[in-house]
């Protein structure tokens, strides 16, 4: 307010001296001057309020983010509610079933029973410690399952949010959807290899059945697959249109995940050698593509023949 009336008092100063100099060419500078001032102030104003703009924008992305996190912790926490009440209401059922179980005719009368006869050949033999030991390690064989990636849970999911890990400087802790009721945590040292900007809203493939594990004070609930060599690391990008919590599948390994992969089994480290991109950059085990059933295959971006990890 104060700058205007400066200038206006300028100007019409200069106006008043230039009508007693008669058109001086001096004072003609001077008004052409203050007027490009003027224009000056008025574009310093306009960017001014363009700042206010953006910056009133951005919050709006972060509170939106915030909330959608918040949504799905609320999400999560009304399924344990509701599974509670149905196993509550279960435990009652059952409760009411056997107070109204009737009680059986008549008294069961007690009558003494001699057992059968047994013929001594057919008596069995106690077993030695040695023959139940061999027995137990016959049977062991069969109850081993086959190791291949069937064993491996691996999803579509989408990175919500990515921020740099608060003692680490080579990791993220991201909030990946996984097509749960929450996002689950994951903690990538991918900070050196791909920027922060790309992480955020992203589509991924998710390795989910992982035992969790603590990174620097954080638990990490599973893993982002990625092409990778010693020098470039590239996150494996699912096919347009995959939704988070899409199956990713291997034509010829058929077989449902374990539940959370055993680290003493050894499982990944087993099967994760013959994950590998193609000539295509398409990402394969033994040849057979990562698939997303009637979407299309996983690649990498440029890395072909490379190690998956």
């Amino acid at each position: 307010m104060y700058g205007s009336l400066r200038w206006q008092l300028l100007m019409f100063l200069a106006r008043s001296l230039i009508k007693m100099a008669g058109q001086n060419p001096s004072l003609i500078r001077l008004e052409q001057r203050a007027a490009e001032a003027d224009h000056i102030i008025e574009y310093l104003k306009q960017q001014v309020q363009l700042l206010k703009e953006k910056a009133i924008v951005q919050a709006t992305v972060r509170e939106e983010k915030k909330l959608l996190v918040e949504n799905a912790k609320l999400k999560k926490d009304i399924e344990d509610l509701k599974n509670q009440l149905l196993e509550k209401e279960k435990r009652r059922g059952v409760r009411e079933l056997l107070q109204h179980q009737t009680a059986p005719p008549h008294p069961p009368h007690s009558v003494k029973t001699t057992p059968p006869k047994v013929d001594e050949g057919q008596k069995k033999k106690p077993e030695k410690k040695g023959e139940k030991k061999e027995k137990k390690q016959a049977a062991a064989p069969e109850e081993e399952v086959k190791v291949d990636v069937s064993r491996l849970d691996m999803r579509v999911g989408r990175i919500v949010t990515a921020e740099k890990h608060p003692d680490a400087d080579s990791l993220y802790v991201e909030q990946v959807d996984v097509g749960e009721a929450a996002p689950r945590t994951v903690v990538s040292g991918l900070v050196k290899h791909v920027p922060i900007e790309q992480m955020q809203n992203r589509m991924a493939v998710i390795l989910c059945n992982l035992k969790p594990a603590k990174m620097r004070g954080v638990v990490s609930q599973a893993m982002v697959m990625c092409a990778s060599s010693p020098d470039k690391v590239e996150i494996l990008d699912p096919p347009s249109g995959a939704a988070p919590g899409d199956r990713v599948t291997f034509q010829g390994f058929q077989g449902e995940p374990d539940k959370e992969l055993n680290p003493k089994k050894k499982v990944w480290e087993q099967v994760q050698p013959d994950l590998r991109t193609d000539g295509q950059c398409v990402a394969t085990y033994k040849g057979a593509a990562f698939e997303v059933a009637g979407k299309g295959v996983c690649k990498a971006q440029t890395m072909s023949n490379s190690g998956i990890k």
